[in-house]
């Protein structure tokens, strides 16, 4: 049947993607495996949108002349199996709303920092007046945003899982921010596989386009030289000034794009860690492509609030302080927490494990930290590996325990900071949920 649109999964890409499918004049229908939420249903029910929940109807999906699948559903799924065999497409959310919407769309994506510099694009857009939605991997639905019309701008966080599914769509501006080794569980456990994914992020883009991409990460680099790419190549760095878009010089943030300007004092961006300035350099570059007026740049740089769940401040209890990294679920995210702390510090580290190479840290690990409280179904793994690198390592089970815990560990002035390097699915939803749970097991202390 020609023009059916089937939909797997009916979380926030799921359910916008029905909205918008349905008002493009498909015939929709949205599929399940677990339970929809009360929400969700409620925006189906009201769009007169058919879904099941609870299994997948193989009947209903396979005679889809196009399948949305949620970037949770793994490839190997047998109804995508399926699927693949009948020749049925299987896109991204983003791709299908791609194809509805002539709007500016910067997108990005990395191993880490991604949802920051999203944020803080969105923030410097909404402060230069701009009609801007914020969209993708942050939790806001592209689809739903492109369904609801009245955008000038979409600023799209792309997860690997995103990106997967994406075919034809193209990013006016691409930044891609690092790449280290993470999901490499969902890429046969090659890292190839995981670049390419990351990569994915520049197809389609030609010389009208822009890639801001860090000069100093290996991988990109090594990518680079491996092809010529068509778009035009705005690099940036803390370390090289030669032909870079954006560097650092004498602590002034510079950017020199069409003519070179001295923006402002790293001390002035509102974002604090070296990581964290190339987040600020990246956005900073976007809003000059945009024509965004310098003041708004610096000023959105200087003022903006962070996101939760990022290396965010919770409160300080007996002069320690706790701070929620719950966002860090890979090896790389805890470095750079690691790296921009300041005291002493007792760390809440475990999860699911994602092939997890710890040796990264072990430097900042000994100069740093004093204590390391394991919290996880299985710490084995944490345990074996920091045992000999640091005084005292505790295991524990639950977010209450570790808290309780890292509070006795800690003397005055010391941080105690939840930065996992881990999944949070054995004890907790998501790493929301782990985060959440953490600043109220701080504010019950």
């Amino acid at each position: 049947m020609k023009n059916r649109i089937v939909i797997l999964g009916a979380g926030e890409s799921g359910t916008g993607s029905a909205v918008l499918a349905k008002k493009q004049g498909f015939e929709v229908f949205v599929s399940d495996k677990g339970q929809i939420k009360e929400k969700y249903k409620k925006i189906l029910e009201k769009a007169e949108i058919r879904y099941e929940e609870g299994s997948h109807n193989e009947d209903e999906i396979l005679n889809a002349s196009e399948v949305i699948k949620s970037p949770g559903i793994f490839e190997n799924t047998p109804v995508i199996i399926k699927l693949r065999e009948k020749g049925v497409p299987v896109i991204s959310e983003i791709e299908f709303a791609g194809r509805y919407t002539d709007a500016v769309k910067i997108c990005i994506t990395g191993s880490n920092g991604k949802t920051t510099t999203t944020n803080l694009m969105w923030h410097m857009l909404n402060k230069a007046g701009k009609k801007v939605a914020l969209t993708g991997n942050v939790g806001n639905s592209f689809a739903m945003a492109v369904a609801e019309g009245g955008f000038d701008y979409y600023v799209i966080e792309l997860s690997s899982f995103q990106l997967d599914g994406m075919f034809r769509f193209k990013a006016d501006i691409a930044i891609l921010l690092n790449i280290t080794p993470d999901h490499l569980d969902r890429y046969d456990h090659n890292l190839q596989n995981y670049i390419d994914s990351k990569f994915r992020i520049t197809q389609n883009q030609t010389k009208s386009d822009y890639l801001i991409y860090w000069a100093d990460d290996p991988i990109i680099k090594t990518e680079l030289y491996k092809k010529e790419y068509g778009m035009t190549l705005l690099p940036f760095s803390a370390d090289t000034k030669a032909k870079m878009t954006a560097y650092v010089e004498n602590d002034e943030l510079v950017i020199d794009y069409q003519h070179k300007t001295n923006l402002m004092t790293i001390h002035d961006l509102a974002l604090k860690g070296r990581h964290n300035t190339y987040n600020s350099m990246a956005a900073a570059i976007a809003g000059k492509v945009l024509n965004i007026r310098k003041d708004v740049i610096r000023e959105s740089l200087a003022d903006f609030q962070g996101v939760e769940h990022r290396l965010e401040p919770v409160i300080t209890v007996c002069g320690i302080n706790f701070i929620n990294d719950s966002k860090a679920t890979n090896v790389n995210s805890t470095w750079y927490a690691l790296e921009c702390m300041e005291t002493d510090v007792v760390w809440i580290a475990g999860g699911i494990d994602k092939g997890n190479d710890y040796s990264e840290l072990f430097q900042l690990v000994k100069k740093k930290v004093k204590a390391v409280v394991c919290l996880g179904k299985d710490n084995k793994k944490i345990v074996e590996t920091f045992k000999d690198k640091v005084h005292t390592v505790v295991e524990t089970s639950s977010m209450e325990e570790a808290v309780r815990t890292s509070y006795y560990l800690a003397a005055k002035g010391d941080t105690v900071l939840l930065s996992p390097a881990c999944a949070s699915f054995d004890l907790f939803h998501n790493y929301e949920d782990r985060g959440r749970q953490f600043k109220n097991a701080v504010r019950n202390l």
